[in-house]
Parts: structure tokens; sequence; C-alpha cells
């Protein structure tokens, strides 16, 4: 191979003077070809395999299920009771289906999702989003399969930690393995996976991060759900009357509901006063997330700015 077919094996040579390998290598297109390929084989999922989410998730969860090459069946859940949930996605299984995708907690909503139910109703594997459930209300997995955790939400703990539960790490193959991924390795790439949930690390993490995280799990007071819930329901007390709540009567932590004017310009307003909302896109509304930290005080102070 001559110096300009190597060359010419890098897409990005094609763009730039890439000068940049002491912090990251460029990829070649077989080696491109080579993660793609892999990827595909360790989903084992077909064109015709389905999965099934809901109308209310994030786009960390939707993203990922779009480029797995699955047909997503997805339940309407957001415009329904809660207690309707369960039927509306079990509805949509089919003998195609092999997995159930979904939040513990609906990010625009606060709807609490039935995931065990569906567990032991549908019998599936079922992997739930959690970003906006641990830390924020209790949490037991027991018979879930797959159970993400957003350590930068309501676990307070620095950017960008995460975690995954994954209830028999042996069953699931490696996508995208790390050096870590593996305890034996060949010279044409095979490898043996590491035991356990190592397999699939992705690198070092940041130990001032994980420092700040074990520092934030253990000054969570006992308390904390318990008051989180009750500081939510005091924030939909001061809102009930004055403006439509989204999804009212759950017990989550998320308060959602409709923007006086414009959502976006409502939450940057809001702000200038001190107070701190997001609006959630294409909805027109505003969310406001309490935690054990929450005071009347900081109640007082939304509902007050709404008005001013």
């Amino acid at each position: 191979m001559t110096f300009d077919e190597a060359r010419a094996l890098f897409p990005v040579l094609e763009r730039f003077a890439y000068l940049n390998a002491g912090t990251l290598g460029p990829l070649s297109r077989p080696t491109l070809a080579a993660m793609e390929e892999r990827l595909r084989f360790d989903q084992e999922q077909g064109p015709d395999d389905e999965v099934v989410t809901t109308d209310s998730e994030h786009p960390g969860l939707l993203l990922a299920l779009h480029v797995a090459g699955v047909r997503v069946r997805v339940a309407e859940v957001a415009a329904r009771p809660t207690a309707d949930a369960l039927q509306a996605i079990l509805s949509c299984i089919t003998p195609r289906t092999k997995l159930l995708a979904l939040s513990h907690v609906l990010w625009t909503t606060g709807q609490v999702m039935p995931v065990h139910e569906l567990k032991r109703e549908s019998g599936l594997p079922v992997l739930v989003d959690g970003a906006q459930s641990v830390g924020a209300i209790p949490v037991d997995v027991d018979e879930l399969d797959y159970y993400t955790v957003s350590c930068q939400k309501s676990l307070c703990g620095p950017e960008p930690l995460g975690a995954l539960y994954v209830r028999d790490p042996e069953q699931l193959g490696v996508g995208i393995p790390s050096y870590f991924a593996q305890k034996s390795l060949e010279p044409d790439g095979t490898f043996v996976p590491a035991d356990g949930a190592p397999r699939f690390d992705s690198g070092w993490l940041a130990t001032p991060s994980l420092a700040g995280l074990e520092a934030a799990l253990a000054g969570a007071p006992e308390w904390r759900f318990d008051r989180a819930v009750e500081m939510a329901e005091v924030c939909r007390g001061a809102l009930r009357g004055r403006f439509e709540l989204i999804a009212d009567g759950e017990k989550s932590t998320l308060v959602s509901f409709v923007a006086p004017g414009d959502a976006a310009k409502e939450a940057a307003r809001l702000y200038d006063a001190g107070v701190i909302v997001r609006d959630l896109p294409g909805t027109g509304w505003l969310r406001a997330s309490c935690g054990w930290w929450t005071s009347g005080e900081d109640i007082d102070r939304l509902v007050a700015a709404l008005g001013a």
C-alpha cells in the first residue's frame, strides 16, 4: 500500500489537515465499517424486529432506537390518564416485539410509567430510562433488564457521569468495545469479554468527578424522596387555578404547566428574575423540577415571577 492509498482511507483528511492524533487519532473507513458491522451483529436485531416505546421520550432514548435498525412502535400515553398507560403500551406489542424501552418518569409530563407491571405482563426485556427517576423517587430495579442513571440530575452529581444497570451482563454483547471490555485479546482483534459490568466500561472516568458523585450520594438525606414529592405537590397547589397543569395528580417531582406566553421566552424571563425552570420544546409548557432542597420560598418566588 502506497502512502497515497493509505491516506485515502481516512475521510477526515479530505476536509482537514488533521494534526491532533495526540488527542484522538483519525478513524479509517475500514475501522468505521468494522464498528458498524459489529454493532449490527451485537444488537442482534433485524429490520422486522420491533421495539415499543412511548410518545413522550427524550431524544437520548429515541435517537438510539432510530439508529438500531428496528421498527419502533409508539404507544400514546402522554395525553391519557396514567392509569391507562399499561394497557396502551401492552396493546402495541406484537409477536415481533423484542424490547420495551421507555422512561420510568416521563420528562415532559412527570407521569410515572408502570415499568414493573410491563415486565410482568409482557415477559419481554425492558429497558428503562431512569434520568428523571433515580434520586427523585425510590427505585428498585428488581426484575427489570436494563436501567440507565443520569448522575447530574436529581442525584446532584457532576457531569458527564452516568450508570447502566444490566441484570444479566453475560447475555449482552459488547457493541462498542474499549480497552476495558476485554480480559484477553488475539492479534486479529478477537477478544474474551471481561466478566460482568466492566465489559461495558467506555474508558477512564475523571477522579474529581467520581469524588464529587460519591460526596453527592453520601450527602443525600434519608427523607429526600418524601420531601421532594411533598414540595412538588406544594408547587402544583400554588400553580393550580392560575395555570393549566399537565398530568395533575402525579407523584413525581416534575411539575409541567402551560406557559402564560411563549414558553422559551418565559423561561428566559424567569431566569432574569432569579427563578430557573425550563421550557419543553414544541409543547408550550414550562417545567419546574422540585427536589428535597426545594423550599416554600422557592415556590413563592416562582409564582411571583410568573405574575410579574
